[in-house]
């Protein structure tokens, strides 16, 4: 953690370096990485105000992304964007980020628990979009929030099997040179996966899986 007193300059381009995007009004980045125990202490805005905007920008880039990109109905894509808001996806990204060590706050570490992650996240969200518009907004989410956060194809594909059957989807794992394949199984057709890790190459073969369902319309 950086001492929360000891923003300045420096902090603030560490900050923009993590991001990946250079912010033109640099109070209003200061403003995103200060937490409501610090503000109340030193007399200056907090970013709850940007929490709340940034969870609708986050909404609207989500659901318009989904819209665009993928060809299932309403109800798919609703279960689909709470994945990828959710709280555990939101804390992921802001771990890849790797920006809580900017955020100023008072008090010990336990005041930074629970939410703060995740709102910290969409109070920077907030912030890009003010100072960027949404093109920057959407940049800084496809940085930091990976498709398999974004869309759990394990999870879709056993929901997809499980309407039809009462067996689920088997998965066979095996090293290759670059990494893991999968070779999924489920209502009688197959698809293969890779990846760096098992867990990559199981989705990957489960959204190529689903896929295959979408196109024969199984």
């Amino acid at each position: 953690m950086y001492p929360s007193e000891d923003w300045d300059g420096h902090t603030s381009s560490l900050a923009e370096q993590a991001l990946g995007y250079v912010f033109q009004n640099k109070s209003l980045l200061k403003q995103c990485f200060t937490h409501k125990s610090f503000a109340d202490n030193n007399h200056e805005p907090h970013n709850e105000r940007l929490e709340f905007l940034g969870d609708a920008v986050l909404q609207f880039a989500v659901s318009e992304s989904l819209y665009l990109k993928e060809d299932t109905d309403e109800g798919r894509m609703t279960e689909m964007r709470k994945r990828y808001v959710s709280r555990e996806a939101l804390n992921k990204a802001t771990a890849k980020a790797d920006i809580l060590k900017f955020l100023r706050y008072a008090g010990g570490e336990d005041t930074i628990g629970g939410k703060t992650p995740s709102n910290l996240f969409e109070a920077v969200v907030a912030g890009i979009y003010l100072d960027g518009g949404m093109n920057a907004a959407r940049a800084f989410l496809k940085r930091y929030l990976e498709e398999d956060e974004f869309c759990n194809y394990k999870s879709l594909l056993q929901e997809y099997v499980q309407e039809r059957t009462k067996n689920k989807p088997e998965y066979s794992t095996r090293q290759t040179d670059g990494g893991y394949g999968c070779t999924v199984r489920a209502l009688g057709k197959e698809a293969e996966g890779f990846g760096k890790s098992k867990k990559l190459a199981e989705v990957s073969a489960a959204e190529q899986l689903l896929k295959l369902f979408k196109e024969r319309k199984e």
